[in-house]
């Protein structure tokens, strides 16, 4: 069991906080000031630190950033006597993960220390280096003890709906259903029915009555995965849901209360969407209480290789194959790539690299990247030539398909396939 770090100027103070801390059943490491311990954090592994607002030579808010660039996610309790709103604010956004104001009873600290520490043992599935993500990942974890609704911002393959997840995982509701709802993949017409339920009768087809995602997530969370594509008419809905904190049956005839936390993902930007009119600027408000940006793979280099490493040991086993690591070249490969389709995408390419290796090790050859994958190589540069050439060659025709396939010396056929390849086909129909 890894020991509590705890840090304050005040001997008295030092002594009842070791005392409480040996009653939890922890080992208690003690220093007066920030400077001194964080020495200690070079050559000790703590479990979480406790630590004084104002101390000498080094402040709590100095010391919890200097922290948080050495030891990225360590658990930090910050105590102060001088409790303000503004404090609290200031050291949960340099990453505190909790605050408690003196005097303070035994029964407050062991419960703060107990729910961050629980918090700390669930963990989290993702893995990271990068200084951005595990600020990001401490304040999941922060914000995990709350019901306050979260939207995580993030391209596509940036593993929103692992971070989703995992805030539901940290939260007092893991033991309660965690449902998600692809806003993007469900019909129009069939979104309402999905989300709220329906009353037998309601519609031709609705032989019996249905639950929605609402109802099945009862007493846990929901994510609503791509929440820009929803359409207008049905954010309205979602806005009485947040606000009232009850749903309506197609065909009810009474509104249901429900006590479900609300987790909204998107790769759009909401604010440019709200302003040209796609999506309501008062449901943009209730659902970014709290947002999360997931930064793309491109700009965390250090996680390419961890994160392939990753992805080996856990395919590897479940497919019967003996490999354990990547070559030097591989790795150099991997870390060069632009990683459009992000951490998706390199997990992609780890598996089909382990199909394919012979060896021990994956080696550069046994790496094929994704076809809309950009800095691919000689193949990919060929494919974004071919699409630029066909692209420009239709515009200079006003979209005449016969007469551009007549100038590239191609079938039509072959032009139609690279449109619906290039997701363009509605637009030359």
């Amino acid at each position: 069991m890894k020991p509590i770090l705890v840090v304050d100027d005040d001997l008295q103070i030092r002594i009842a906080l070791t005392e409480a801390v040996r009653r939890l059943g922890y080992q208690a490491v003690v220093t007066e000031n920030g400077e001194e311990a964080l020495r200690m954090l070079r050559d000790t592994t703590f479990s979480m630190i406790v630590t004084d607002m104002r101390m000498p030579r080094m402040d709590g808010v100095t010391f919890l950033k200097e922290v948080r660039k050495r030891r990225g996610n360590i658990p930090v309790l910050v105590i102060t006597g001088f409790g303000t709103i503004e404090n609290a604010v200031e050291t949960m956004k340099e990453g505190a993960t909790d605050y408690l104001m003196k005097p303070f009873s035994f029964e407050t600290l062991k419960k703060a220390i107990e729910t961050i520490l629980a918090r700390e043992n669930q963990g989290s599935d993702i893995v990271t280096e990068n200084e951005e993500m595990m600020r990001i990942l401490n304040v999941a974890g922060n914000l995990a003890a709350s019901d306050i609704t979260v939207l995580v911002y993030g391209e596509s393959g940036t593993g929103k709906e692992l971070l989703a997840r995992s805030i539901h995982s940290m939260s007092s509701r893991r033991d309660r259903p965690f449902v998600a709802v692809n806003c993007a993949a469900i019909p129009e017409n069939l979104l309402e029915s999905e989300l709220f339920g329906y009353e037998k009768g309601a519609f031709t087809g609705a032989a019996d009555r249905k639950a929605g995602k609402f109802e099945l997530a009862q007493g846990g969370s929901i994510l609503l995965d791509e929440i820009g594509e929803m359409p207008m008419v049905l954010q309205a809905k979602l806005l009485r849901v947040l606000q009232e904190r009850e749903i309506d049956r197609i065909g009810g005839r009474q509104p249901l209360a429900v006590d479900v936390r609300v987790i909204a993902t998107t790769n759009r930007d909401l604010q440019v969407e709200c302003a040209e009119g796609r999506f309501r600027e008062d449901l943009y408000y209730r659902l970014s209480v709290f947002p999360l940006r997931i930064p793309p793979l491109r700009d965390r280099p250090e996680d390419v290789a961890l994160l392939a490493q990753h992805f080996l040991r856990k395919c590897a086993p479940a497919n019967g194959r003996c490999v354990t690591g990547f070559s030097e070249d591989a790795l150099q490969f991997l870390r060069e790539q632009h990683w459009r389709g992000n951490v998706r995408e390199l997990q992609n390419v780890v598996q089909r690299a382990l199909f394919l290796c012979r060896g021990s090790l994956i080696t550069r050859e046994d790496l094929l990247l994704d076809a809309v994958s950009p800095n691919q190589g000689h193949q990919g540069r060929i494919r974004d030539m071919e699409k630029e050439l066909i692209m420009k060659t239709l515009r200079d025709v006003q979209g005449n398909k016969t007469r551009a396939a007549r100038l590239l010396g191609v079938s039509v056929r072959t032009i139609r396939n690279k449109l619906n390849e290039y997701g363009q086909a509605q637009k030359y129909q």
